[in-house]
């Protein structure tokens, strides 16, 4: 899957992260194609709390470990 977020709190101000099968992780600034559209959210995490409205999964509430602010814009792309 790939996240394409644009926001606030990120290393950049739009970034792609791609999520391999294998588990491996790795982010790249701006937005790296093909766009297979999946859904898009709203993420805001605040302190330890994050929430997610998401277009197909609806709303979600994570705790992390540490603290952060994060306001982002994303769209989830299948690979």
């Amino acid at each position: 899957m790939k996240f394409i977020e644009a926001g606030i709190g990120n290393t950049w101000a739009v970034r792609t992260e791609i999520e391999i099968e294998n588990g491996i992780e790795y982010e790249v600034r701006g937005i790296q194609g093909p766009i297979l559209f999946h859904s898009v959210y709203i993420r805001l995490w605040f302190r330890k709390t994050v929430i997610i409205l998401d277009s197909r999964e609806g709303f979600k509430k994570v705790h992390k470990n540490h603290r952060n602010f994060k306001l982002l814009l994303g769209i989830v792309s299948k690979q």
